[in-house]
């Protein structure tokens, strides 16, 4: 019955961009103030780059799924 509780709970999705997934997951985790262990991340799309380091480049972007029971409360 727990989990089904659990499910229920509305959670949160917020995007972040990086130019590599990892600073993207790291730009989340600071901004949100929580540890990455906290966060649920799905990858949209992953950080390329550029012709010679240029042209073309494409940021890393992420969303990032926060349940209410991680969430900081001491604001």
């Amino acid at each position: 019955m727990a989990e089904r509780e659990e499910e229920n709970r509305p959670s949160r999705a917020k995007e972040f961009e990086g130019n590599t997934v990892e600073e993207a997951i790291e730009k989340a985790a600071q901004e949100l103030n929580l540890p990455q262990e906290k966060i649920k991340i799905q990858i949209l799309t992953e950080g390329q780059r550029g012709l010679f380091g240029m042209e073309g480049a494409k940021k890393a972007k992420i969303r990032v799924t926060i349940n209410p029971d991680n969430e900081d409360t001491t604001t």
